[in-house]
């Protein structure tokens, strides 16, 4: 009996074809829209029942049972963990024992058409096989499967999160749906995630356009928080991004005749290149660099139009803040802009920097559909913060040490930095040009995420910094650091170095089974 990467080896699968995982949420009943045949294909479970397909992925023997005919007529193989799971959990039987007894294996093994893999949850291992993660549902296991076999294209279908399936599988709502006690399948988001960021699969479902294509507004000086930035997205993005810095897109973009009229930031005519760019075709986002992302930015890529142009932020009531153009999801056919003409227009008068900036007049039909919580303003919260926007220049954490929310922006950087993400010598150049404090490079080289704990010496590095755009202001040497600003900093440094601060995830996973 050959494993999964053995077969896959000797099958000498064209190196860029792609593969289609198939599982049986509801966008599984839309596959009949697509060419099928553009694919080598994986189901999961039950879904052989409906599809021929490439390979059939099975975790729990039980299916092995209500699929045996299908497994036959529709499947070339069968994949199974070497130790399979019985009820949601690993068996006490490998594959190997359970080929020399059930019927359905047996004929299987004996037509060479039975294939194993090792995976994470089982504790007996067959000898030294890759051994593939496996979390939370299937479909997990089947990405690490195909990822782990060098596959670098992945699409899927009926791979969708909620609690439902597509009307095929109504026979087994009953019987399956979510039978491992999950509130529903929004969990394989995280680790499909994970596995993105790790192995730089290309991963999308078939049915949501893809890569999700992010403009970052930035100059040469806000590379380090736009690669920050980028990295936020990455570590939780459940289908594939491409993230464009716009001061490297290549397009001019011409002054206004008055002062009066010319940009007051560096990048704030840059996010009115973005459907050009795009080729007028489909979506995009557009992102500031002084951000940080904690939730999937697909939540984002997906949310309708309803006619709309140009999505913005819903600003609560309470704040008295004009809509908010620092996050918009674009529907770059409806934005046919020119940057030239766009400019022309405000030298003759057509337009004003007001309605061009905070009105967005160029755009028809703007609705405030996306969520105050992408965008928080200076505020966090682990429960409902989805983005963080550092809108104080003067305390903004690659400048100033100060920021109380600094901790989180700091702790992506040394992330970013451990995995290779960002390259420490970019934060060494980044210093020695000015563009951020010299106590950062500290921070990240002895893994110091809180700035407020930064030791005299590192402080005094900062003295004589200024920031590319305003100086920060000045203080006296230690007194902005209030004793209580100071204890809440060093109990959050201890907490997150102790083994305790693990608890809460470790219960939230409890609590989520």
């Amino acid at each position: 009996m050959l494993s999964f990467f053995e077969w896959f080896k000797a099958e000498s699968f064209e190196r860029h074809r792609p593969w289609l995982i198939l599982g049986k949420g509801p966008s599984f009943g839309g596959r009949s829209a697509y060419d099928l045949t553009a694919f080598e294909t994986l189901s999961l479970n039950h879904a052989v029942r409906e599809q021929p397909v490439t390979a059939a992925h099975i975790i729990d023997v039980d299916v092995v049972d209500d699929c045996a005919e299908a497994l036959f007529h529709n499947a070339r193989v069968v994949v199974l963990p070497w130790i399979p799971h019985v009820k949601n959990r690993p068996g006490r039987h490998s594959l190997g024992e359970l080929a020399e007894s059930h019927p359905v294996l047996h004929r299987l093994r004996r037509q060479g058409r039975l294939l194993w893999y090792n995976h994470s949850r089982a504790r007996q291992r067959n000898g030294d096989s890759p051994v593939v993660r496996v979390k939370f549902f299937s479909a997990v296991a089947a990405v690490n499967l195909l990822a782990e076999a060098g596959v670098r294209k992945i699409r899927s279908l009926g791979i969708d999160g909620g609690d439902t399936y597509s009307q095929e599988f109504d026979d087994l709502k009953n019987k399956t749906l979510l039978a491992n006690r999950r509130s529903s399948f929004d969990r394989q988001f995280e680790e499909i995630a994970r596995t993105i960021a790790t192995t730089g699969i290309d991963y999308a479902p078939l049915d949501i356009a893809a890569p999700i294509r992010i403009y970052i507004g930035a100059t040469e000086s806000e590379m380090l928080p736009a690669k920050v930035l980028e990295y936020s997205i990455r570590k939780h993005a459940s289908m594939t991004i491409e993230a464009v810095p716009l001061h490297q897109a290549g397009i001019a973009i011409p002054l206004p005749k008055d002062p009066q009229k010319r940009p007051r930031t560096p990048f704030s005519f840059q996010r009115f290149l973005i459907p050009a760019l795009s080729g007028y075709q489909g979506r995009a986002i557009y992102l500031d660099s002084d951000m940080q992302v904690f939730r999937d930015i697909r939540v984002l890529w997906t949310l309708p139009f309803n006619g709309a142009d140009l999505l913005t932020v819903s600003e609560p009531a309470r704040t008295g803040r004009r809509p908010q153009f620092s996050v918009m999801v674009m529907n770059c056919e409806k934005l046919p802009w020119n940057i030239e003409e766009i400019v022309r227009a405000l030298d003759d008068g057509a337009l004003t920097y007001e309605q061009l900036v905070y009105e967005m007049r160029l755009a028809r039909n703007i609705r405030a559909g996306i969520g105050a919580e992408w965008n928080a303003l200076e505020r966090f919260s682990a429960r409902d913060t989805a983005l963080l926007h550092f809108t104080d220049m003067t305390t903004q954490p690659w400048v100033s040490a100060e920021n109380r929310l600094g901790y989180l922006w700091v702790g992506d950087l040394i992330e970013a930095a451990d995995c290779g993400a960002i390259q420490v010598d970019l934060v060494k150049r980044e210093v020695d040009a000015g563009h951020v404090r010299p106590s950062l490079l500290y921070q990240v080289e002895n893994r110091l995420r809180d700035g407020l704990l930064l030791p005299r010496k590192a402080r005094r590095a900062d003295e004589t910094f200024v920031p590319p755009y305003r100086s920060l202001p000045k203080h006296s040497r230690f007194g902005w650091l209030g004793s209580g600003k100071r204890l809440k900093a060093l109990l959050r440094h201890c907490y997150q170095n102790h083994p305790a601060s693990r608890y809460p995830r470790m219960l939230y996973d409890w609590y989520s089974k």
